[in-house]
């Protein structure tokens, strides 16, 4: 992505106080987008970031919100609407499930009907020719045909519920000249999931790595989710992220 390339493009990456999405919002800041960087309780991170983007002459604001939480999205959509005007990139990229001490349905919550509220609340704020991108794993988009591990297995329903369900909104998004794309990747080494999974089945990241011949870390992995929001959309509405040929056998 060209240094300048985004110049006037204001860009919201959900849960990017790290990891992929704080990877993902930097490359927009530095081809030129202005960036919210939105987080759910690492407002110190955030504002570390929002700290560096500036640094480098980047134009940047952080805003805590609760996806799953109704007033908190509208109020992150409100100081978008105050700071911004509008969106032209939305990358929904937030999500969980395997955290503890969570309530059994927050999955669901979070990763399908958070992600459907998100994009619904973001509509009247996505300029014409927007782009909205979804995060998601080849364990998740192909978990109707291939077994993952089965601490994964709640995640990756969940996921594939909320991929499912944006889906259905495309003919709406295509009537407001909106594109979608869903960027779908195997494990990513360096992130919280990978890091959890490893934990609850120790082993389990090498012996995906072993399969998969290599796996892509954080920041390879949010520089195709950045070009996913401004290349052509993919006639499946799909950006696949590496091999997929053992999942598609």
């Amino acid at each position: 992505m060209k240094t300048g390339s985004l110049t006037g493009t204001r860009a919201l990456v959900t849960g990017s106080s790290r990891g992929i999405g704080a990877d993902t919002v930097s490359y927009f800041a530095e081809a030129g987008a202005r960036v919210i960087v939105n987080y759910r309780n690492k407002e110190a991170r955030a504002l570390k970031l929002v700290a560096a983007i500036e640094a480098k002459g980047g134009s940047a604001i952080a805003v805590g919100a609760d996806l799953t939480d109704a007033a908190s999205r509208d109020a992150l959509f409100a100081t978008i609407a105050s700071e911004f005007g509008g969106l032209d990139i939305l990358v929904m990229n937030a999500s969980g499930g395997m955290e503890s001490g969570m309530a059994a349905d927050y999955a669901m919550q979070l990763n399908r009907d958070a992600q459907v509220e998100l994009l619904t609340a973001a509509l009247p704020l996505l300029a014409d020719g927007a782009r909205v991108v979804f995060v998601t794993s080849h364990q998740a988009h192909f978990i109707k045909t291939v077994e993952t591990m089965p601490e994964y297995i709640p995640v990756a329903l969940s996921k594939r519920a909320g991929e499912d369900a944006l889906r259905d909104l495309i003919p709406l998004l295509e009537e407001k000249n909106i594109g979608f794309v869903v960027v779908s990747g195997d494990m990513i080494e360096g992130t919280v999931t990978a890091t959890l999974l490893e934990r609850a089945n120790p082993g389990a990241l090498g012996i995906r790595k072993e399969a998969a011949g290599r796996l892509y870390n954080v920041s390879e992995f949010a520089a195709e989710v950045a070009l996913a929001a401004v290349e052509p959309v993919p006639e499946d509405h799909t950006r696949y992220v590496g091999d997929v040929s053992d999942f598609r056998a």
